[in-house]
């Protein structure tokens, strides 16, 4: 059978199920990666499920979220992430070593293997020829105990490259073409796999570009072939000794097809409040704007932030702008001051902030309210900058930074000048900013300050129960409108009773006092739309509600990650059979569920009563034999301890 990339490397690492879309699989994780907003539940999981020491051949944790540290919490949970990435034999990259992504590219990925991270733009490593899926932290925590990492065989769309990217036009453009053809759910159910000519015009990072944001696709992952490009950037790493080729089969074939045409596209811009609201630049070129913003594990490479220099390089940006740059590692901040690239961002106008996440996730650099920021980040939902009232554009740094220069949104082809050409940047010498895991971890103890707190302890959802519905919502609810990011918010990540406290308060600021005075009722339940959950992989969007005693969540469809988030913490997801049905279910009503234990192993579809109404709503699940276990369990914590 001729094998196409994403079908060789799930043949490789299959250990359960069948490869066909739709059926469920099991695989075997070779790397995991977890960063600091959600490692220290990972870390609090694996000393629950009395973990030694991980199982997969490299696991690492990076510092790049919580960085700002206006008091003890930050800094408390980086000791405590290191202790226990010393005690469970993992890899630890300190604060200020850069965005886990970028960082896990340059370091550890290697073509071939499978990666695991509590991050849904993990998928980014896709462009080394990797399996690369984000996923929730309880799921990684599982991989790294040895456990496979179980996901519906998706179905795999070609997306053959030909042509060259014109001048002007970068990597960010195409993944922005995708998005504006196929919307945030187009990639649902899917694993985009690149492929064709026009490859040889991508470098790795431009790669990681496009891989990075299919995660905004809703796609299981992207996937690049392991070419010579690829060999060629782990040799300006000096890792090519782990360089392996891996290509499709001449002649292979997928199961969905697209193509795109490079020397056809024009500068992109995605408009708020979605990144699938993708226009040409030119379009609304001339709006004001009051921030640029380069950076981001969606942008993240050398290049990136050379070719904004170049632009504004010997001229002074519009007044009243604020022009963020915010390098993603610290290798490249290096290389970027080496080649005088620094200076030119600063003596234009610029302002730097240190390697990590910050802006993207809230974290500092927020925008003034109600006006325009233009951002080459992957996402531009509703509040995510850290603005409840935000209004964010995504866009190529060529884009951004010719914006820069006017004070208004401008498509870089105007611009009175030649498209700059950014040679390869030399070689610096790596920091030890990525330690190693200690030989001897017989004497380690993890260093709990006091915004650490243990995992609660839930119990499995009952067979006969009555909800409220205390919150009902539209299409495309995020996990950032579920529980945000933020300066306010993540210090909190190992404090789940503090956290919880912000629970919807982005949708609906008396949820979480409905939720605490239904929670000692018999808890409630949630209604919304389609693409529920979409967005960050942070399992504290289900964790955080079910603390407050969320039990059911009723919905027209899911986004992946967070579906199975919700099932790890015994939370039952429910679809309407029929979509027309939300619109027949209103917030405060109530809805009985009886001998549902065995309902749901019997059947995907049943029916459930609105109380005091002559009126029935017919509801479905996808739960697999295991889910059903996962869910009856009270979580995947109680159902893990049960095998022990």
């Amino acid at each position: 059978m001729k094998m196409n990339v994403a079908q060789k490397l799930i043949k490789d690492h299959l250990v359960s199920g069948e490869m066909t879309p739709g059926e469920q699989i099991g695989l075997k994780i070779d790397q995991t990666l977890t960063q600091d907003a959600t490692g220290t539940m990972v870390m609090l999981e694996l000393e629950a499920m009395d973990i030694d020491e991980v199982k997969t051949e490299v696991s690492a944790q990076y510092v790049d979220h919580n960085l700002i540290q206006d008091d003890h919490r930050n800094p408390d949970d980086h000791l405590f992430l290191r202790s226990a990435a010393q005690k469970f034999g993992v890899h630890y990259s300190r604060p200020g070593n850069g965005v886990s992504h970028p960082v896990h590219m340059q370091e550890l990925s290697i073509p071939g293997k499978t990666l695991l991270g509590s991050d849904s733009h993990t998928c980014a490593n896709g462009c080394m020829g990797m399996l690369a899926m984000g996923a929730g932290g309880i799921d990684v925590t599982m991989a790294m105990a040895g456990e496979p990492y179980y996901v519906e065989m998706p179905r795999i769309m070609g997306v053959k490259l030909t042509g060259k990217l014109p001048d002007w036009v970068s990597a960010k453009d195409v993944i922005l073409e995708m998005l504006r053809r196929h919307t945030v759910k187009g990639g649902v159910g899917k694993i985009i796999e690149y492929y064709g000519p026009g490859l040889d015009d991508l470098s790795a990072m431009d790669r990681h570009v496009i891989a990075n944001m299919g995660a905004e696709l809703g796609a299981t992952t992207s996937v690049f072939p392991s070419d010579e490009e690829v060999k060629r950037f782990m040799k300006t790493q000096g890792r090519e000794d782990d360089w392996v080729e891996l290509k499709a089969d001449e002649g292979a074939e997928y199961d969905d097809y697209e193509e795109i045409n490079l020397s056809e596209l024009v500068p992109l811009i995605a408009k708020p409040t979605s990144p699938d609201n993708v226009v040409p630049v030119e379009e609304i070129a001339g709006q004001e704007i009051y921030q640029s913003y380069i950076g981001s594990s969606a942008n993240p490479g050398y290049r990136d932030f050379a070719i904004a220099a170049e632009i504004v390089k010997d001229k002074v940006i519009a007044n009243g702008i604020s022009f963020d740059i915010n390098p993603t590692s610290r290798l490249l901040l290096q290389q970027l001051v080496e080649n005088g690239h620094i200076a030119s961002l600063l003596s234009s106008g610029a302002r730097m902030h240190q390697a990590g996440c910050n802006g993207c996730i809230g974290m500092g650099q927020a925008p003034a309210t109600g006006q325009n920021s233009l951002r080459t980040t992957p996402r531009n939902f509703p509040g995510r900058s850290g603005t409840k009232e935000d209004s964010v554009f995504l866009c190529s740094p060529e884009t951004a930074a010719a914006s820069a220069l006017f004070g208004v949104i401008t498509d870089p082809r105007t611009l009175e000048m030649d498209y700059p050409e950014i040679p390869e940047a030399a070689a610096v010498k790596k920091g030890e900013m990525l330690e190693a895991p200690p030989k001897d971890k017989e004497n380690i103890e993890l260093e709990k300050g006091p915004n650490v707190s243990s995992i609660p302890n839930f119990d499995p959802i009952e067979d006969n129960f009555d909800l409220p519905v205390i919150l009902k919502m539209a299409d495309n609810i995020s996990t950032d409108e579920i529980l945000a990011g933020g300066s306010r918010v993540l210090p909190f990540r190992s404090n789940i009773p503090k956290i919880s406290s912000f629970v919807f308060e982005g949708v609906d600021e008396g949820y979480t006092e409905r939720a605490a005075e239904k929670r000692d009722e018999g808890g409630h339940m949630v209604v919304a739309g389609h693409n529920y959950g979409q967005g960050s992989s942070r399992e504290h969007a289900a964790l955080a509600p079910r603390y407050l005693g969320l039990k059911v969540v009723l919905v027209k469809d899911f986004a992946r990650i967070h579906l199975q988030n919700l099932i790890n913490f015994g939370i039952l997801p429910l679809t309407f059979d029929d979509p027309a049905d939300h619109q027949n279910i209103g917030q405060g009503d109530v809805l009985e569920f009886r001998n549902i234990h065995q309902t749901i192993r019997d059947t995907d579809t049943f029916t459930i009563r609105l109380k005091d109404a002559d009126e029935e709503i017919t509801v479905h699940h996808s739960l697999t034999g295991r889910d059903l276990d996962i869910l009856l369990a009270g979580g995947i914590i109680n159902w893990a301890k049960q095998r022990q």
